[in-house]
């Protein structure tokens, strides 16, 4: 997929063909379970209630907008995804798609393990009491200080990304002492179908070394000779919000080929394989995801397939599932301000939040679900844009969606499936404030992420 745009930005009302949308559900008051987080429902008054709490309820307590996570859904997802692989197979949650302490809690508490991709993610791990040797670190451009502290923290496993980051991990865990535990990312050219900006295994990107012309390879051989560094295995990640399982299969055939070559060349089986992460999850409807024992069950018979046919003992494998288990279980509950029609197009819907809370429309083009949730209408469905309140013109949340024709000011909609990358990759564009995360379980709501203040904000401002 190649991206073009113009540098300005998308155009001011431009209009999609006719035929982009397909035609208005038959129930615009029917929240379908496979967009919204588990305990979400309709009430018989029309509200929506998550974890048995109404949202109207949430929005006079905590304001709007808001990011509305459900707690038992979250937990069950991560049970699923454990007890999916079983105990020969490692599940680390991908912290990147969102983090907090609680959330640390909650996947010490079930039982994965956690990768990290920066200081401060690792900082929030580490805080919140995730043992350090159930932790990963990744990232492409790691410093010299957030390598030193992972390594005296005693984390599991560094992702070692380039060939100066080999040399550089091995000198920082020998003058502390240490020998440290790590996997060589690869690129294997696979071509996840996924939007070219998180496909991750191609060789034009920043991610990895490639396998291609023996870089791969001579990685190996470097990171083996390394005193400071245990070279346990090999490291793929081909793209995220993937369906087909094919681009892992490929990938898992390169991955093992080139474990097959350093037990010929160096004489040693590595014991890890890690396939990344990327499975994909429903934002509309039409979006068909996987469940994680279908996942589980179709990776663990492409590598042990792939492993007797070039005669390996199979390695423990590692996967990477953060979108997969955290994007579902939350929305954004938003307070409609302005409602705008345009004769002809379509109307304009008005909410307090936008990009600042949710980039994805504006960066990935991404597609979501919106619902009236402060009460039911039987109103007829008029096709509606939201957007936000920035002063962008790309400010969109919702690209095009329907809305019953009776929407007004100070009703309350949400956007579903907001769980992963919308908190994580807010902003203070226009000095908005972020939003709070509400966590909602069994009739109790409690906030994990506070709303930020103009206190806050003004802080960072020494003038």
């Amino acid at each position: 997929m190649s991206r073009s745009a113009h540098p300005a930005g998308p155009r001011h009302a431009d209009v999609l063909p006719e035929g982009h949308y397909s035609a208005p559900p038959a129930d615009l008051n029917a929240l379908d379970p496979k967009v919204w987080a588990q305990t979400v429902e309709r009430g018989e008054d029309g509200v929506v209630t998550v974890g048995g709490i109404g949202v109207t309820q949430l929005a006079e307590e905590y304001g709007t907008p808001a990011y509305v996570l459900d707690e038992a859904d979250f937990r069950a997802r991560a049970r699923a995804w454990r007890t999916a692989f079983g105990t020969d197979a490692d599940v680390f949650y991908a912290g990147k798609a969102f983090l907090s302490r609680a959330v640390v809690r909650w996947l010490h508490e079930e039982g994965l393990n956690l990768d990290v991709c920066s200081g401060g993610e690792l900082a929030t791990a580490l805080s919140a009491g995730m043992p350090a040797d159930r932790i990963a670190f990744h990232g492409n451009n790691k410093s010299p200080e957030e390598i030193e502290r992972a390594v005296r923290a005693g984390v599991g496993r560094i992702v070692l990304d380039s060939f100066q980051e080999i040399v550089r991990v091995a000198h920082i865990a020998q003058s502390l002492g240490k020998r440290q535990r790590v996997q060589i990312r690869i690129t294997v050219g696979v071509e996840a179908h996924t939007h070219e900006f998180i496909a991750t295994a191609h060789e034009d990107q920043k991610f990895g070394i490639p396998l291609a012309g023996g870089h791969a390879a001579e990685a190996v051989r470097r990171a083996l000779q390394l005193d400071g560094l245990e070279l346990i295995g090999i490291h793929s990640h081909i793209g995220s919000q993937i369906f087909d399982m094919s681009g892992f299969e490929v990938a898992a055939h390169r991955v093992v080929g080139l474990l097959k070559d350093i037990r010929d060349e160096h004489g040693i089986e590595l014991p890890e394989i890690d396939l990344g992460g990327g499975l994909g999850i429903a934002y509309t409807s039409d979006d068909d995801p996987r469940e994680p024992h279908e996942i589980a069950k179709a990776l663990t018979e492409i590598v042990t397939r792939e492993c007797e046919s070039a005669k390996l003992r199979t390695p423990r494998i590692s996967v990477e599932p953060g979108r997969a288990i955290v994007g579902p279980t939350a929305f954004t509950l938003y307070e409609v301000g302005t409602v705008k029609p345009l004769d002809g197009l379509r109307t304009y819907v008005s909410v307090d939040g936008g990009m600042s809370d949710n980039i994805r429309t504006a960066l990935y083009d991404a597609e979501y679900t919106v619902a009236l949730v402060s009460r039911a209408s039987d109103a007829e469905p008029m096709l509606v844009r939201v957007v936000g309140k920035h002063c962008e013109s790309g400010d969109i949340v919702v690209k095009d969606a329907f809305l019953p024709g009776d929407l007004a000011p100070g009703d309350l909609i949400a956007v579903p499936a907001t769980g992963a990358y919308c908190r994580s990759m807010a902003s203070n564009y226009n000095h908005v404030l972020r939003p709070p995360v509400v966590a909602v379980r069994e009739g109790e709501a409690r906030v994990v992420v506070r709303r930020e203040t103009e206190e806050d904000l003004l802080r960072l401002d020494v003038g």
